[in-house]
């Protein structure tokens, strides 16, 4: 075990030359305001092909209706009514990679869903079946939950217009 003991401690002294304690405490302390924010950064939940969680076994509603059970924390455009579906884009837009989420209740099973609220970009404003229900809403400081933040600005193109949203289910509330 001689030959550890070497290494570390030349390398420890190799070190200890070109650092100074307050260099050391200047990169701790970056390290630690860099692991805080880390929650405030977009999560790309849309990102998937599939949702990880299973479909209800009934969907209930109308999906171009506002008050469809999924919708209940949307803010925007249903892209159903914009020639999509209640999970996906329509043709010429791009689902964006970063989304809000919320949990709803199916009224057919009785479970809670967390549901991934995609916005489709690519295209202006859909204009149709607007829907702004606010359940379970968070302020900006919390991004993840919160509807009233561009989505359509984590998409790899810069400046990308918001045109609807979809309500993707991606697991059961535990």
């Amino acid at each position: 075990m001689n030959w550890l003991d070497v290494l570390s401690e030349s390398s420890t002294r190799a070190l200890a030359r070109r650092t100074s304690r307050r260099s050391a405490l200047a990169g701790l302390g970056s390290f630690l305001l860099g692991a805080a924010t880390l929650p405030l950064l977009p999560v790309a939940r849309g990102a998937d092909s599939k949702p990880a969680g299973a479909a209800p076994a009934a969907d209930p509603g109308d999906p171009q209706s506002c008050d469809y059970w999924r919708y209940c924390a949307i803010d925007g455009f249903l892209c159903g009514c914009c020639g999509g579906s209640k999970s996906m884009c329509p043709p010429g837009t791009d689902m964006s990679p970063v989304t809000w989420i919320g949990t709803c209740r199916n009224p057919s099973d009785g479970k809670d869903y967390v549901i991934s609220y995609n916005d489709c970009c690519g295209k202006s404003s859909c204009g149709r079946c607007f829907c702004n229900r606010n359940e379970g809403d968070t302020s900006l400081f919390q991004p993840g939950q919160s509807n009233d933040y561009n989505w359509c600005s984590g998409n790899a193109k810069a400046n990308i217009p918001y045109h609807c949203s979809t309500a993707r289910i991606v697991g059961t509330a535990k």
